[in-house]
């Protein structure tokens, strides 16, 4: 799949941001398995409600897409269908994260640490498993938000400055959506 530069440094942007979460994960160090346990009853409600903000968002945004797409189509400017292939994008991928957050919190409301018949060096297993979820879906929510971002700029270039110059800005005799 051929991503646009806005795309690029949208998941750029994610990836250093994940690679920040991740490295907090790295400074504290191995853990045994009692440690973990305990950070895992700890943490949990945590990564609950972060699951549940990221479905939240993730909904909203899904929303918000549809006023996106009503302001497009209304505008006096042509735009080409590359902006519509890049709200399909953002669509795509966030549809991706509510579904994997909503995952994530049905999985994460396991009751793991109740149970007595799982080997202790299996929590550290567990628990570093929850940060790598975490860092992914934040990572992954990130990258739709600058995506967003690229096309909501893009629409106040075209629509709401009238820049015809601008690349996703199509003339009258140009192939438009």
């Amino acid at each position: 799949m051929k991503l646009s530069r806005y795309t690029k440094r949208a998941v750029v942007g994610g990836a250093i941001s994940m690679v920040i979460m991740l490295t907090g994960t790295l400074l504290l160090g191995e853990l045994s398995g009692y440690e973990a346990k305990s950070l895992i009853k700890n943490s949990i409600s945590g990564i609950n409600t972060l699951c549940n903000t990221i479905a939240l968002a993730s909904a909203t945004i899904l929303a918000l897409l549809l006023t996106v797409l009503g302001i497009s189509s209304s505008a006096k400017s042509h735009l080409k269908k590359d902006h519509y292939k890049q709200i399909l994008e953002i669509a795509r991928l966030d549809s991706i994260i509510f579904v994997s957050a909503v995952i994530s919190f049905l999985l994460f409301n396991l009751p793991v640490t109740e149970s007595e018949n799982l080997p202790s060096d299996w929590f550290s297993t567990v628990y570093y498993i929850s940060l790598a979820i975490s860092s992914i879906l934040s990572a992954a929510l990130i990258v739709v938000v600058l995506m967003l971002y690229n096309t909501v700029v893009n629409i106040i270039k075209i629509v709401g400055l009238g820049l015809e110059d601008h690349p996703l800005a199509a003339s009258d005799d140009e192939n438009v959506a």
